[in-house]
């Protein structure tokens, strides 16, 4: 509860500043103005604690990235330690240092089979962005420049770069700022309970996976340079595809040899159960962006993981990739994320969260389906989304959309959980290392939160 200086500050004068000084991320400055700034202040384990003192039990890991939870001296010590030694250089002028060609070899060899080389970027958005510019290089030394269109999906989210929220889906993010941008194309997302209803789930999956071949013969084939889609999508509300969607995808992209693009940013290190998404559904991906757990959060750092047949092209055709951050690679960055996959797999936190609270978090969970706000729940592994609904027989959405989840996630907050809305699917994400205890503790805050916001909005 202290300035840099050491002295404390009450709440409400770290909320004068931030309301002065401090414009934060997607959010509605005016409103926040009004309310006031929640201050965290300390974080061990799963919980959290502001500036009043309130403990609060955080299930989205943060931004679904504090995968083996909060207060490892570990991770403290490795970017301590290589600071003392090297704070910083850069990976420009035929130059690199050993915690950047450690930490590309190590992910080789976690990342699933045939990604063999590592690009670094600071976050999830400008690992996108880089895969951009990296497929559109690609398909141009293969002499075929004009393969320039990359498809993605509505709802999907790739990042708020330029490059990487025109790949995105969201319509409010479109609206401002002239998105997208030139040579990015969408098609529906496989959102069963919303897009599917009258149909067997297996047809929706092969129907919502053909709209990508649908896009390829209306573009052209010789415009279509790649498909980039989440294996779950996050942010988009916890969207699980039917069994039968991402093999058909993989034909597709296979038959019109086209390439793959798998965000893993949220879905990598441990989130479906699986080391990545693409484990859990069997995919073989050309390009690969990683972030978010890759640190498990503790310092910024990205990549993109590349195919062999991508990378081995574009080495081979000789020249300079035109592309790269001051901060790819930094080294301290580096060095906490190889000390963070060392933690995974020292203590095996990814299989035992697979085989214990995994299945406990979604049985829990799935008992939320016969309560009277809720018109699905759905999951894998350590994250969930629970869509509310206004007539859970009839699946009628809330008017207007986001009512009922910006109203149960203030109530959350008032109850000492974090859980994110997206309009109104209610979003849960623990760290991978939360306990059967903790996530008991996690089910009666949604209960309490669930049964608060029914009785404001009259719903029985």
């Amino acid at each position: 509860m202290s300035n840099t200086s050491g002295n404390p500050r009450s709440t409400s004068e770290y909320q004068a500043f931030d309301r002065r000084h401090h414009w934060h991320p997607f959010t509605d400055t005016k409103a926040l103005n009004k309310k006031g700034t929640r201050v965290i202040v300390r974080a061990d384990g799963v919980y959290l604690w502001d500036t009043d003192g309130n403990r609060i039990l955080d299930g989205m890991a943060g931004l679904w990235c504090v995968n083996i939870g909060y207060g490892r001296k570990e991770l403290c010590d490795a970017a301590y330690a290589q600071m003392l030694e090297l704070p910083y250089y850069n990976s420009f002028f035929q130059t690199a240092h050993p915690p950047a060609i450690e930490l590309s070899k190590i992910l080789a060899e976690v990342t699933p089979a045939g990604l063999q080389y590592a690009f670094f970027t600071n976050s999830g958005s400008e690992a996108n962005d880089t895969v951009v510019r990296l497929v559109r290089h690609y398909w141009s030394v293969r002499g075929q420049p004009s393969r320039d269109i990359i498809i993605s999906r509505d709802n999907a989210y790739h990042g708020s770069t330029v490059a990487a929220a025109s790949l995105g889906g969201m319509q409010p993010m479109h609206a401002q700022g002239g998105l997208p941008i030139p040579g990015v194309e969408h098609i529906m997302q496989p959102h069963y309970y919303l897009l599917g209803e009258g149909m067997d789930e297996k047809e929706f999956g092969l129907l919502a996976a053909r709209a990508l071949e649908e896009k390829i013969h209306a573009l052209g084939k010789h415009r279509v340079a790649a498909f980039i889609a989440e294996p779950i999508q996050g942010a988009g509300g916890v969207i699980v595809p039917p069994s039968s969607y991402w093999p058909e995808i993989q034909r597709i992209c296979r038959e019109y040899e086209i390439l793959l693009v798998a965000d893993e940013v949220i879905c990598g290190f441990g989130r479906t159960g699986e080391w990545f998404g693409t484990d859990y559904y069997g995919l073989q991906a050309d390009l690969m962006p990683i972030a978010k757990g890759l640190s498990s959060g503790y310092l910024p750092i990205g990549a993109v993981m590349i195919g062999d047949k991508v990378a081995e092209t574009v080495i081979e055709s000789g020249g300079e990739f035109a592309h790269g951050y001051t901060y790819s690679g930094h080294p301290a960055s580096c060095a906490v994320a190889i000390e963070n996959i060392r933690i995974l797999q020292r203590e095996r936190i990814i299989e035992k969260a697979a085989q214990d609270v995994a299945p406990y978090f979604q049985k829990c969970l799935a008992e939320f389906s016969n309560h009277p706000l809720v018109g699905e729940v759905r999951g894998v592994g350590m994250f969930a989304g629970i869509e509310l609904s206004a007539d859970k027989r009839t699946r009628a959405r809330f008017k207007p959309l986001g009512k009922a989840g910006t109203l149960c996630r203030d109530l959350c907050i008032e109850n000492g959980l974090v859980m994110r809305a997206v309009g109104d699917r209610m979003i849960l994400s623990p760290p991978l290392v939360i306990t059967r205890e903790q996530i008991d503790e996690l089910i009666g805050k949604v209960a309490q939160s669930f049964d608060m916001t029914a009785k404001e909005l009259g719903i029985q």
